[in-house]
């Protein structure tokens, strides 16, 4: 599915049960509900998962946590819009 399909199912209650759950955090930050898309993304171990985690805590203002995240995640943090940075990210994630 592409980045535009994805956000065209924004208007759903729910994301795609086929996405990845990396994918569905980024859909639930896009919703709205930051908690719910950082309680997926802080249990997911991984480079991506802290990529996205990394993009949740400079979202939420931190960015000495997003730092520590984004070199988790062996990323620089990017000097862009939070919604670049959210393209940036379902658009891999979607492509991986």
């Amino acid at each position: 599915m592409q980045l535009e399909q994805i956000k065209a199912s924004l208007s759903h209650d729910a994301p795609n049960n086929d996405w990845s759950p990396l994918v569905q955090a980024m859909w639930w930050d896009a919703k709205g509900d930051w908690q719910r898309a950082h309680e997926i993304a802080q249990e997911i171990e991984s480079a991506d998962g802290s990529w996205v985690h990394a993009y949740l805590h400079r979202k939420e203002g931190d960015p000495g946590n997003a730092g520590y995240w984004y070199r988790r995640a062996q990323r620089t943090m990017p000097n862009g819009s939070l919604q670049e940075e959210w393209d940036a990210i379902v658009s891999e994630l979607m492509a991986n």
